[in-house]
């Protein structure tokens, strides 16, 4: 079964996706990401695999005939493609070269660019779960990219908040946000010429940074090479200072939030940044999201972030010394 069902208490859509329940656990000395795997190309640098056990596909099933008037079920078109960081087994985009880095950017955005051009996708989620902490089976570095035919709930909240302040006072929001983090400095973890890192005001997550374009841009096809290279040079040191934090990897979901490709224009409102959500709270210690963030969305971060941050801003400066970098 794969299709999508209408949750009309939330005015959106569930994937319904059981096949995904048969997924193989892959011996120990395999690897389909690997060269040699059959699987992927012999020599690569990054590349784009399509994901065998899709969720949304460009020819799905007939939904099941179990739709009533007030239960709606649709096809479940769209994609699900996984993008592999490098054929090393054991890397991780901290430890990857910033020209590499570029080179996952470049493949990021021609995906985006590509399936945003099919008019039945709606919304194209980058993003990268790392961790067994977020229930990662596959320890090769890799990332995924979803392509929705319609916009998801969160990022349908976004954007209506990000329309709502800019009919209000004229402005984009997020660059608001980026100015009021830039004047309490406290939450600023990193910045270069083209973008920022902070943790925001409001963030539920003890180590849960924005990575912000300082510019007014919408989505990756809109940033030059400088900046992409920017992007490149923050994600690398940004996920490296969560591996310093407690000296081990450190767990994440990544995601880039972007402008819908739905054809409606969003320029004025929206405003490209990654969100990372980190499942830690200390070392060794999890943060679960219990009955009041889950049931009532009522989100409680354990600690303030102006005492998280200066933690990872020193995680920071440990990872710059460590690559041999100045503070």
């Amino acid at each position: 079964m794969a299709e999508l069902r209408y949750n009309p208490l939330l005015r959106d859509w569930t994937m319904v996706a059981s096949k995904r329940q048969h997924r193989p656990h892959m011996p120990k000395n395999f690897c389909p990401f690997c060269p040699g795997s059959g699987k992927v190309p012999e020599n690569y640098t990054v590349h784009k695999y399509d994901n065998d056990f899709p969720a949304l596909s460009p020819e799905p099933p007939q939904p099941d005939d179990v739709a009533t008037e007030l239960y709606q079920v649709r096809e479940a078109y769209g994609k699900c493609e996984v993008i592999l960081y490098s054929p090393e087994h054991t890397t991780s985009l901290p430890q990857l070269p910033i020209n590499h880095i570029e080179a996952l950017i470049a493949l990021w955005t021609e995906r985006f660019e590509t399936l945003g051009r099919d008019p039945k996708n709606e919304y194209v989620m980058i993003f990268e779960n790392r961790g067994e902490e977020v229930g990662v089976t596959m320890p090769h570095p890799h990332g995924q990219i979803y392509a929705y035919p319609y916009v998801p709930l969160k990022l349908r909240t976004e954007l209506e908040s990000c329309t709502a302040h800019h009919e209000q006072t004229g402005r984009c929001l997020i660059c608001d946000m980026n100015e009021q983090e830039q004047q309490a400095e406290s939450r600023i973890i990193m910045e270069n010429e083209h973008f920022i890192c902070y943790l925001p005001f409001f963030t539920d997550y003890p180590f849960g940074v924005f990575i912000v374009s300082k510019s007014h841009k919408t989505a990756l096809p809109d940033f030059n090479a400088e900046e992409k290279r920017s992007l490149a040079q923050i994600l690398k040191h940004t996920t490296g200072a969560m591996d310093c934090l407690f000296d081990e990897p450190f767990p994440y979901m990544m995601c880039l939030h972007q402008r819908p490709v739905d054809g409606k224009n969003y320029e004025d409102v929206y405003h490209f940044h990654i969100e990372f959500y980190t499942p830690l709270r200390d070392k060794g210690k999890i943060k679960y999201n219990a009955s009041s963030e889950t049931g009532a969305w009522a989100p409680c971060n354990p600690t303030a972030v102006e005492d998280t941050a200066p933690q990872l801003r020193e995680a920071y400066h440990k990872f710059l010394k460590k690559e041999g970098l100045s503070v």
